[in-house]
């Protein structure tokens, strides 16, 4: 069997993070932190790229820089997790959650349709494990309502669909940095966008409006403490000029995993779209057995982590926050969700690490009868 690319080396990081150090300490300094925004644009092809703290910070000031606000709906697949809701709950808005189709786990458009109201404001596509709906698609729908476009783009960097990236389908895309990421710098996040106004807003945003947007006046309204720190902008930015090979090393985990998992019992590898260039963020396979999210979890007990075994993800309408009232249940999130393996993987998982797993998940498939 082929074998993985080289870890690439990360000397460089402690480099950048002890020359960061060197700065410290600076209440004003964003040295590094603007020459990751710099970076950010070259290798995304975006003209704006703004750092901050988390992911979900990058929603929560993208959103709030498309005009979300109180009294506000927005449109979100319920496949998605809690962080994703949480930002347009703290605008004063409500999340609508939308079903996704089990075949593609893109959005279902009949059912987002049916629950656009006059006061829809916005909608938020998850790629979630790095899988990219159809942009045409989605930027049609939109266009029509007249919906603004605020991807969550957090474990999508890399991926691309019709020629057109992950994060640059609407008016912001949003990546976090957490580790466990692709790209990763212990915590973090960045927000891309096309739209200088947009960019504006979200630097005011991130920094309690002290640097305010043309137009508008400091403090003239309230923001967030989400800055990005100096030090994990200076590991954020060592870590981009590794993102090429880091990319290249996700995509040959996933691709070595699945081939070796090639005639195992009830597990089917789910597979890109033809028109899909996919990051591979999480090795996926459709389990074909009995109560498959039981089947997950005994997994994760035996060392092979993933998403529904591993952190118990569930639909997003399920979570007691959002549950009540008489909204029908999305059925097709749940069924993506109970029957799909999604493995998590580091970069540090070599071949030893994926034999193991395949050799677990073989020996288990064929045993399980639950």
């Amino acid at each position: 069997m082929t074998g993985l690319p080289p870890l690439p080396r990360a000397e460089d990081l402690g480099d950048s993070v002890l020359a960061a150090l060197s700065h410290m300490p600076d209440a004003t300094g964003a040295e590094f932190t603007t020459r990751f925004e710099h970076d950010l644009t070259q290798v995304f092809a975006q003209r704006h790229a703004v750092a901050v703290s988390s992911g979900t910070t990058a929603l929560h000031a993208a959103l709030s820089a498309a005009g979300v606000g109180p009294d506000d709906e927005v449109l979100l697949p319920a496949l998605t997790v809690i962080m994703t809701a949480q930002p347009v709950v703290q605008l004063g808005a409500k999340p609508v959650f939308v079903d996704s189709d089990p075949d593609t786990l893109d959005l279902d458009y009949a059912d987002a349709a049916s629950k656009v109201t006059g006061r829809t404001k916005a909608i938020v596509p998850v790629h979630l494990w790095g899988r990219m709906g159809a942009p045409v698609s989605l930027r049609a729908f939109a266009a029509e309502r007249e919906l603004a476009i605020v991807e969550d783009a957090a474990q999508a960097a890399g991926t691309s669909r019709a020629g057109v990236p992950a994060g640059s389908v609407g008016a912001a895309g949003c990546f976090s940095t957490k580790d466990g990421k692709i790209l990763w710098s212990n915590e973090g996040g960045f927000v891309l966008s096309g739209d200088p106004a947009i960019a504006a807003h979200v630097r005011a945003f991130r920094g309690h409006w002290l640097t305010p947007p043309p137009g508008s006046r400091p403090q003239e309204q309230l923001g967030l403490p989400g800055r990005m720190p100096e030090l994990i902008a200076a590991l954020a930015q060592a870590n981009l000029l590794r993102f090429p090979a880091l990319l290249e090393r996700r995509r040959a985990q996933t691709a070595y995993l699945l081939r070796a998992l090639t005639g195992a019992r009830g597990l089917t590898p789910l597979q890109p779209a033809t028109d899909e260039t996919w990051n591979h963020y999480s090795p996926l396979l459709r389990i074909g057995l009995p109560n498959p999210r039981a089947f997950a979890e005994h997994l994760a007990q035996l060392g092979v982590p993933s998403s529904t075994g591993s952190f118990r993800l569930v639909p997003c309408d399920t979570r007691p926050m959002f549950t009540g009232g008489d909204r029908a249940p999305c059925r097709g999130a749940a069924q993506i969700l109970d029957r799909t393996l999604a493995i998590v993987l580091s970069e540090r998982d070599d071949e030893a690490v994926l034999d193991r797993y395949a050799a677990v998940l073989t020996r288990e498939a064929d045993a399980w009868r639950a």
